[in-house]
């Protein structure tokens, strides 16, 4: 898989899931692609979320990244705030993880207006865990057995929709590391073991 933009939407993949399964599309299917479409309007629906809160320029520590205003009143910053990235799998599913760096240092603690820190406040149990896609695990695996060219699309939009959120996380942060496999790189490893087991 590749980061190139795919040129089916999700309505359309499902379309034609339902078209190849004649209507009886698996529950794990449908559990991914639910999930992939909460993930589609993570910036554009107003509910609140991990992501879109680190993004709010309100909750940096403006006075560490040299903040000041434009001619528009928007908030610009000197140096963007340093974050580290991890993909985290879990049995059944995929979430992508933040931490601020600060002196070179992933925090993993919570800290409350702390001069060095990025953000005002960071609170590692709510803000964190920046997005999840439920059952995406089992679907790759399902997907490798049993799947379809539905399944495998839909695999290949849930790797370039969090390619993508990612790629907007590095407009306004200073991304020093990336950990883990994105899921192509987990597909890749699921290939491999398959075929090491035949």
């Amino acid at each position: 898989m590749n980061n190139a933009p795919f040129p089916f939407d999700l309505k359309t993949i499902n379309a034609k899931k339902k078209q190849l399964a004649w209507g009886d599309v698996p529950p794990i299917y449908q559990l991914t692609s639910n999930a992939l479409s909460e993930l589609e309007s993570i910036l554009t629906h107003g509910f609140e979320s991990a992501y879109r809160q680190i993004l709010d320029r309100n909750s940096w520590n403006l006075s560490l990244l040299k903040a000041s205003q434009n001619e528009k009143g928007d908030i610009v910053v000197k140096h963007k705030p340093k974050i580290a990235l991890q993909h985290v799998y879990t049995k059944h599913d995929y979430e992508l993880h933040c931490f601020p760096v600060m002196n070179g240092e992933k925090l993993a603690v919570s800290l409350h207006k702390h001069p060095r820190c990025p953000f005002i406040h960071w609170v590692p149990e709510t803000m964190q865990m920046l997005f999840r896609i439920n059952a995406i695990v089992s679907f790759i695996i399902f997907s490798y057995k049993k799947g379809d060219e539905a399944d495998l699309a839909l695999i290949r939009f849930a790797h370039n929709k969090t390619m993508e959120l990612i790629d907007i996380l590095t407009e306004s942060f200073e991304v020093v590391d990336v950990i883990g496999y994105n899921i192509a790189q987990f597909c890749q490893e699921i290939g491999h073991r398959s075929q090491v087991e035949k």
